[in-house]
Order: structure tokens, then C-alpha cells, then sequence
């Protein structure tokens, strides 16, 4: 019993001595690394601060009596009931009355401008689309004149209110400020040409009314309006995310709205001609309109087949519908196919390219397994991305806008990367915009084992394996989205530079690169962060080249794991005992150890 609890004893001694030796080793290598390079900050996480405690919550006050709990309380409150629901909310009416117009409004962003100027325009179609049916067409009557009167004061309304409410409130640049001040405002709006239109289609040439009758013929003023409808078009377009299928619709209503004014223009040739007067003119069946507008179609495209003119009135207005035709028509053509042109420019890019380099490929005879992966590379980038090069995009903007779309799309994943925690974040910016995007198909190499490494990769998209073992097939491990290798050979010096490992490609993915010569501009000008990222790789570079058992990785596991060494403060006492000649239990322990180092011998 005696030596067991002796053996026991000096078994829990020997633990404890080699931990406080372990402690100690450890602690003298971080007051080294300190002396050496003293901006290494400590490893030791800074306190959390304890949650604060929220205050106690008030007392409910305890209705009066002969109310119920629970029942909807009176007064100012106001509740809107949604199915099986209460929601409180704020009267729409309150709402109205607090409401505040603002005093400027940026005619660049304000999407409520953008609104507005969609009910000026739609007034202003109102105009330009029924003042030549009202004036050719017998669809004014008497009988309807109140509502055609009706909608007409209301778009001059809405012409009113955006010369007075709107027009003044618009911030300009000048000397490179915004103004926003009132009367700068105002002033600037009144010295425009916008305002001296304005004021022109507001003519109150209304009042001929009571001497000539309401002819429709009287607000064609009204369709001078047109500053808006192109302010609009600019304004919609810049907020689309396909603006070409607007301009498809916008250039198919200019050819309907020429092809409508050709209509009214022959029903009212037919009416001073005489209904039915000659086979030329309309013969005043079926619906007027759309028969004229058939007749319109017909002339404007040339297609043929209309009867022959008769009078003179008739030949100088069949020419002039011709030749107004064949120009309005291939102006309509040339538009159409500048739209679509535009929309597919990017199609067109891509496939002229691909184009090039099948031909290319084709000279030279190059393999098919080799062709077939450049057509995939080529369909996957243009599909994923919807460019071929990133940078051709950006290189016309400016270097503060560029930095501003890098932040937006890259910073999230390069802040996640534990290499540059902990580095300037002006630094982290300039990083970005060296950035360079490349597409990798399955199976392909990113890096080769031996090579010369000049560049970093951080994963944006995809997978990558690492490959090793005998065979250098085994998959050691996959790095996914976020992750980032290759800055071993990035950051070392001294011959450390290069390749560790084979990388290939698990299915389709998309890295960063960030090239050596880049990141050593960069760090130039950040000396606190060149520090840190060369502590770093000295500490990747040394687990690297520790043994694998020192390093703790899956290297030969022994059966019998080997005897730790006896601590030194453990073999003085030893022998201290030894030299006095005592008895007890480190004697018999002294003498049991001679014993076995005779056994191993």
C-alpha cells in the first residue's frame, strides 16, 4: 500500500512540475517575440463587459373602476382591424396634416419627382394624342363637350402645379455646389428656357371659346410641353434595370403616333374633299378611325395597293404622305435598330470573341479536349458574370468610385480572412481595387506543388481542394467561400516562396488573385501593417516546417507513447536524498529507479 500511494504521489508531482515547466517555456517565448518586435500586441482577449441590467419595468396603473382589462381603450387612439388582428396605427389623417413638402427636391434621385413627371407626361399625351382626333373626327359633341372639358382643365392643373409647386424647387449645380436656397432656386427656374415653355403652353387661348366655339384647334399650345417627356425619359431610364425594353416601347409609340396623326390628316382631307366624294377619299362606313388608320398604315409603309388620286388636292397630299413616309419610316427603322444594337452589345462582345478564338484555336490545330474547355470557360464567365473582364467596366470611372463599387462587392468576403485581420482598413481599400477576378473550371490546376508562387488567391465563389499524400491525388482538405491560401509564397522571403501544395478546381470557381508586386505598393505605404503580415508568415512558415509530431499532425502513433523526462527539480531532490542516506518514500523511489534504468540496460 505504502508504494502505491508513493507511486501515485510522485505521478500527480511529475504532472504539475511538467505543466509549470510548459507554462513558463511558453511564457518566455512571448517576452521574446516582445523584445524583438515590440508592435506585437498581446494574445490575451480584453475583458467583456457584463450585460447591463434593465431596469426594473414601472408598475402597470391599475385601471379605473368599472373599465374592463383589455377592452380598447378611447380617446386619441385609433386601431385598424386586419383579420383576426388589432394593429394600432396613426389616422391617415394626421398623417396628411403633418406632413411636410420639402423645400428642395434633387431631380437626380427623388423618385417622387420621377412620379410627378409621370402625371405631367400623361397629361401632356392626353394633349398631343386627342386634340387632332377632336379637330378631324366628328367625336366632340355637344353631348360630351363637359367631360372632354373636364379632363382638359385638369391637365392644365397639373401643368400649374409644376411651374408653381415643382419647377421652383429643384436643386441645381453652380461653381460646383448644390443650391438648395429658395429664392436661388426660383430665380434659376425663371431665368430658364424651361419656364419661357412652360408659360407658352399655358396661353389662355381658352377664352376664343365664347366667339369661336370650343375648337380643339385652341390648345394646341398644350403640346409644347415637351421638356418634360424627355426629362422623364432620362429620370426612368437611369432607375430601370433594362432600359432597352423602354426604348423599344418608347420607339414603337413614336411610329403609332406618326401613323395617328396620318389617319386624323386624312379624315380631314376626306371631309373637305367630300365623304365618299371620289374613290380616293373615305367613304364614311364602318368605324371612321380605324379605317383611316388602316389607309395611314398602308401610304406610311408603302405598301401599295391604295386607289389613284383624282383632283389635284388629292396627288399633292398622296406625294406629300409618301414622302413623309419613306423618311418617318426609316427614321423609325434606324432608332429600332440603334435600340436593339445597344441592348445586345454585350452579346455581341461575347460572341464576336468567342468567335476569334475558335478561329484561332482552329489555325492552330489546337486538341478538342483543349477547345471545348475554352468554349466552357467562355459560356460559364459570360453566364455568371455577365462580362468577360470586370475591369473594362470600371476603367472610366473614377478612382474614388471604383474604390466605392470594390467596398459594395468584395470587402465582405476580404474582411472575413484571418491574414488581414488586424490590418489599417485604408490599407484592407487599397487591397481591394488591386483585386482580380478569374473564373476556374472543374479539375483545374490553380497551383502546382514546386512553383513559384507570385500570386494569392481568396476564394469568392466555389470550391478548391488541396491534394497530397504518396500520390499527391488525396484530398487533404477543401477550402470553401472566404477562404484564402497561396500567401505563404505571397508574403516570404529568402527562397520561402514557393508552393506547398497541388490546388485544383472542385467544380466551377471563382477567386480573387492578388499578385505580389501589388501587394508590396500597397504595403509600402502601411509600415504597422507590413510588420504584422511579416510576423505572420515568419509563424506560418514555422509550423510549417516543424516535424509533424512537434506540430501535432497525423503522423506514425506509437503503441506505448514514450516516458516523459523526469523534471531536473525532481532528480535534485533525488539525490539530495541520496547523498544523506534517508529512508522514506523518495528513497524507496531512488532505489526503484536504479532498478529499472538496470532493466532497460
Amino acid at each position: 500500500r505504502i508504494d502505491s500511494a508513493t507511486s501515485l504521489s510522485s505521478a500527480i508531482i511529475n504532472t504539475r512540475l511538467q505543466e509549470l515547466v510548459k507554462l513558463f517555456k511558453e511564457r518566455t517565448e512571448k517576452v521574446k517575440e516582445k523584445l524583438i518586435d515590440p508592435d506585437v500586441t498581446s494574445d490575451d482577449e480584453s475583458p467583456v463587459a457584463s450585460p447591463a441590467k434593465p431596469a426594473p419595468a414601472a408598475a402597470p396603473v391599475p385601471p379605473p373602476a368599472g373599465e374592463v382589462e383589455g377592452d380598447k381603450p378611447s380617446g386619441d387612439d385609433h386601431y385598424c382591424e386586419m383579420l383576426c388582428c388589432t394593429f394600432k396605427c396613426r389616422p391617415w389623417t394626421d398623417r396628411l396634416k403633418s406632413y411636410q413638402f420639402p423645400s428642395s427636391i434633387d431631380p437626380l434621385t427623388n423618385l417622387m419627382y420621377v412620379l410627378w413627371l409621370f402625371f405631367v407626361v400623361m397629361a401632356w399625351n392626353w394633349n398631343c394624342w386627342l386634340i387632332p382626333v377632336r379637330w378631324a373626327f366628328p367625336y366632340q359633341t355637344p353631348a360630351n363637350i363637359h367631360c372632354w372639358l373636364l379632363v382638359d382643365y385638369l391637365c392644365d392643373l397639373i401643368y400649374l402645379l409644376d411651374i408653381l409647386v415643382f419647377q421652383t424647387r429643384l436643386q441645381f449645380v453652380q461653381g460646383g455646389d448644390i443650391i438648395t436656397d429658395k429664392k436661388a432656386m426660383k430665380e434659376n427656374y425663371l431665368r430658364s428656357q424651361r419656364f419661357k415653355m412652360d408659360v407658352l403652353c399655358l396661353l389662355p387661348l381658352d377664352f376664343f371659346y365664347f366667339k369661336t366655339g370650343v375648337n380643339p384647334l385652341l390648345r394646341f399650345p398644350r403640346c409644347l410641353k415637351y421638356m418634360a417627356f424627355f426629362e422623364f425619359n432620362n429620370r426612368l431610364e437611369a432607375i430601370l434595370t433594362k432600359a432597352y425594353i423602354y426604348r423599344v416601347i418608347r420607339t414603337t409609340a413614336y411610329l403609332l403616333y406618326s401613323l395617328h396623326v396620318n389617319s386624323c390628316l386624312y379624315y380631314w382631307a376626306s371631309a373637305y374633299e367630300g365623304l365618299g366624294s371620289t374613290t380616293w377619299v373615305y367613304d364614311g362606313e364602318g368605324n371612321s378611325y380605324i379605317r383611316c388608320y388602316y389607309w395611314a398604315v398602308k401610304t406610311l409603309i408603302t405598301i401599295g395597293g391604295l386607289p389613284d388620286p383624282k383632283t389635284l388636292f388629292e396627288i399633292v397630299f398622296q406625294l406629300l404622305n409618301y414622302f413623309t413616309g419613306v423618311f418617318a419610316f426609316s427614321v423609325m427603322i434606324g432608332q429600332m435598330r440603334d435600340v436593339v444594337g445597344a441592348a445586345t452589345a454585350g452579346q455581341t462582345y461575347y460572341r464576336s470573341c468567342m468567335d476569334s478564338t475558335i478561329k484561332y484555336m482552329n489555325f492552330y490545330k489546337i486538341p478538342k479536349t483543349v477547345q471545348n474547355r475554352v468554349k466552357t470557360w467562355y459560356e460559364y464567365t459570360w453566364h455568371s458574370q455577365g462580362m468577360l473582364d470586370e475591369s473594362e467596366l470600371l476603367v472610366q470611372l473614377p478612382d474614388k468610385m471604383r474604390l466605392d463599387i470594390a467596398i459594395d462587392v468584395n470587402y465582405n468576403i476580404v474582411s472575413k480572412v484571418a491574414l488581414f485581420q488586424g490590418c489599417d482598413r485604408q490599407m484592407i481599400f487599397d487591397m481591394l481595387k488591386r483585386l482580380r477576378s478569374v473564373v476556374y473550371l472543374p479539375n483545374d490546376y490553380v497551383c502546382k506543388k514546386g512553383e513559384i508562387g507570385r500570386e494569392m488567391y481568396i476564394i469568392q465563389a466555389g470550391q478548391v481542394q488541396v491534394l497530397g499524400g504518396p500520390d499527391g491525388k488525396s484530398v487533404l482538405v477543401t477550402l470553401k467561400a472566404g477562404s484564402v491560401f497561396g500567401e505563404i509564397s505571397l508574403l516570404a522571403a529568402g527562397g520561402g516562396n514557393r508552393r506547398t501544395a497541388n490546388v485544383v478546381a472542385h467544380g466551377f470557381a471563382n477567386l480573387f488573385i492578388l499578385e505580389k508586386k501589388d501587394l508590396n505598393e500597397i504595403l509600402v505605404h502601411y509600415p504597422e501593417s507590413q510588420k504584422l503580415l511579416r510576423k505572420k508568415a515568419k509563424k506560418m512558415l514555422k509550423n510549417n516546417n516543424k516535424p509533424k509530431e512537434e506540430r501535432g499532425g497525423p503522423g506514425d502513433s506509437l503503441i506505448i507513447p514514450p516516458k516523459p523526462e523526469t523534471p531536473k527539480l525532481f532528480k535534485a531532490a533525488l539525490a539530495a536524498t541520496g547523498r544523506t542516506g534517508g529512508k522514506g518514500p523518495l528513497a524507496r523511489l531512488r532505489w526503484r529507479l536504479k532498478e529499472l534504468k538496470a532493466m532497460q540496460a
